[in-house]
């Protein structure tokens, strides 16, 4: 498995790369080549030119959520490339017109509009991509300090309705280690996420997690996820995105978390089932 960062807050020192609020990531697992999630912007298709990946070329098109920071390239993706033959696979909210205080913060395709641009997936369920690596469906509340939040309102066929980010997911590839994860924002939270990875893999061995937290307030819900991760004594800890370094700050109090940003590429060995 090999993962580089397209897009995050962050970029490395003398990796001249471009960055923004969003993420996106590049992942190889063996034939299968993924784009998981598009960042706000069409930077990740710059970045993705100077580190030499064809995008063009992806087979699989995965989106954590609906945001406008994790879906807003879709529009220069689309307009770049011919991806009719590309699965895109995604939670069925994922392109509901979603709405705050700011305005608009949805894709910028609606679910009829993507459907005629890529060859789609839009499942509640994990859905296996490849032998390894799964897109983990719809995240339940397994821990009692991870209830949704509402964040802002969606349009659906019944009219516009509070969001509380049932579209937010995740996916994992299982690697010799153990399991590997890959998250957006985890706004359905990121220990949630950890307990429906480990239910889909039939394991409790957790090799890595990269993305988004969601963790932003030195606050009850931040301890008692550190609390959690910690006792998963995770080898890999890459938190980005949408954590604040406040909250990095406690987490290293705890565990070994290391640095993240555009330029980031890790390769390990996956393991079949």
């Amino acid at each position: 498995m090999k993962l580089q960062v397209l897009v995050d807050n962050n970029t490395f020192i003398d990796c001249y790369y471009l960055g923004e609020p969003g993420a996106s990531y590049y992942i190889e697992d063996g034939p299968a080549k993924i784009l998981f999630d598009t960042g706000y912007s069409d930077i990740f298709i710059k970045n993705a030119e100077d580190m030499g990946i064809d995008l063009g070329a992806i087979t699989h098109l995965v989106l954590s959520h609906g945001h406008n920071d994790h879906t807003g390239g879709l529009k220069a993706l689309a307009e770049r490339f011919d991806l009719s033959q590309t699965r895109l696979i995604a939670h069925p909210l994922c392109f509901a017109p979603k709405w705050a205080h700011e305005g608009y913060i949805g894709a910028p395709f609606d679910t009829a509009q993507i459907m005629g641009k890529f060859s789609c997936t839009l499942t509640r369920e994990p859905c296996w991509i490849t032998e390894t690596c799964c897109f983990l469906g719809e995240i339940p509340e397994s821990n009692d300090f991870e209830t949704r939040r509402k964040l802002g309102e969606m349009d659906v066929d019944s009219g516009r309705e509070d969001d509380f980010l049932l579209d937010d997911t995740a996916m994992a590839i299982r690697t010799g280690e153990g399991i590997f994860i890959i998250t957006g924002c985890s706004h359905s939270g990121i220990c949630n996420i950890v307990e429906q990875a480990k239910k889909v893999f039939g394991t409790e061995k957790i090799a890595g997690i990269i993305g988004g937290f969601h963790l932003f307030k030195t606050d009850e819900r931040l301890e008692r996820t550190i609390d959690y991760l910690s006792g998963l004594d995770v080898p890999h800890m890459y938190p980005c995105h949408c954590v604040s370094l406040k909250a990095k700050a406690e987490m290293m109090k705890r565990m070994d978390v290391e640095e993240v940003g555009v330029g980031l590429a890790l390769e390990m060995e996956t393991a079949c089932r």
